[in-house]
């Protein structure tokens, strides 16, 4: 009989702007894995990825082989509809990030884009897919997604430091464009003594945007001064601070860059990334590139957000959902507190599941009883229904399509 409900074997990785050791929560969660490894606590962890993406594949715990591979063998557990669309890959890979410092300044192509990179150079554009992706913060998450408002940025760039960015005329979408591209082709010279201006100015004098000298302060100690990314953050995007259980939704051809905190993150299936700032020089893409690729959605702090809603998946009232406007995924995330249950009705496609807090079990189809922990991850395959019950309390992430 062919397992529907199979527990994995996580890879993670070691990017500099992760966490170190216990103090990730990534690694805190891998590591409760049977045969994951101890943590380094000199070692940064910064990823934990699920599913079957190749750079970064899962594993069955039972028997080591790639997850990938298994659903070759038996597609009937991807379903139907997932199959006719996407084909036998999972569509979306969820992973948990835990980052100290700022991630590179980044965008990911959209659909049209990316077949056009990915044909120009495979190598650095894996995919012909888009990525968008939401964020699901765990601790307390502080972020930059999306711009800030036109008129906000106006009024901020009649400051006279940055008087020299901004091109004549009304000032529009466009006129954003140029702003960045300009700020992201400053020397490091220049970039440095327009924050060093930026930050001898009175509070007051940034309207709503008070902490922007402070946040300066902040962004320059983590990389450098000169970094173009430090005033495109601070004075473009949204500048975002959210508490356990909130989300926000960054479309494919979004300006993000995550700062710090714990999340769990879920994307459609794609790797395709343009970074611009918040890293090394060597490691930028080009500006032309990233100014073509840009797009002006959300405009505002509330349109980066995505609500969390209860879902008619969980029986019991205790499942909500994230369901962001695209078709490849949506995240379910079950609270139980202790002697509670729930049911979640079967999905008709591949989701993929962990426990991010707390122990209880849950029954599947057979009569079996699978014991969940803090840390476990699964595979379910498509048409099966889950019962969940704890003594102690649950948490449980799952993402899934259909």
């Amino acid at each position: 009989m062919v397992a529907a409900v199979i527990q994995l074997r996580c890879g993670v990785k070691n990017d500099s702007w992760g966490k170190k050791g216990k103090e990730s929560v990534v690694a805190q969660l891998w590591s409760k894995t049977p045969g994951a490894g101890t943590i380094d606590d000199s070692q940064t962890y910064s990823e934990m990825w699920m599913g079957t993406y190749p750079s970064n594949p899962n594993y069955l715990l039972s028997t080591g082989e790639q997850l990938g591979d298994y659903l070759k063998k038996n597609p009937q557990l991807v379903g139907k509809s997932v199959l006719d669309r996407w084909g036998l890959e999972i569509p979306f890979v969820p992973k948990i990030l835990s980052f100290s410092k700022a991630l590179p300044l980044q965008i990911h192509p959209d659909l049209k884009l990316a077949a056009k990179l990915h044909a120009e150079d495979p190598k650095k554009f894996g995919d012909t897919n888009h990525k968008p992706e939401i964020a699901i913060a765990l601790s307390k998450l502080e972020l930059f997604a999306g711009w800030k408002p036109l008129k906000d940025i106006q009024a901020l760039f009649k400051l006279n430091p940055l008087e020299e960015f901004v091109p004549s005329g009304p000032f529009t979408d466009e006129t954003l464009r140029q702003v960045c591209m300009a700020l992201l082709k400053a020397s490091p010279s220049t970039v440095a003594s327009a924050i060093k201006e930026l930050q001898a100015i009175p509070e007051a004098q940034f309207g709503p945007d008070p902490y922007i000298p402070g946040l300066l302060d902040r962004l320059n100690k983590q990389y450098s001064p000169g970094d173009n990314g430090n005033l495109v953050a601070a004075l473009l995007m949204n500048y975002l601070t959210l508490g356990p259980g909130d989300s926000v939704f960054v479309p494919a051809d979004s300006i993000h860059a995550y700062l710090e905190g714990d999340i769990v993150e879920c994307m459609a299936r794609s790797d395709n990334v343009i970074n611009t700032g918040f890293c090394p020089a060597a490691d930028r893409d080009s500006v032309e590139l990233f100014g073509r690729a840009l797009s002006f959605v959300p405009h505002d702090a509330q349109g980066a957000l995505l609500p969390r809603k209860k879902s008619e998946k969980g029986m019991n009232g205790k499942t909500d959902v994230y369901a962001p406007p695209i078709s490849e995924f949506a995240v379910l995330c079950t609270s139980l507190g202790a002697g509670e249950k729930e049911t979640h009705k079967a999905i008709l496609g591949p989701s993929l599941m962990v426990v991010t807090k707390g122990c209880g079990v849950m029954q599947v189809p057979g009569d079996q009883t699978v014991q969940l922990k803090e840390g476990f991850v699964f595979f379910v395959g498509q048409g099966v229904a889950l019962d969940f019950q704890t003594e102690k309390g649950l948490a449980v992430y799952r993402a899934y399509a259909e």
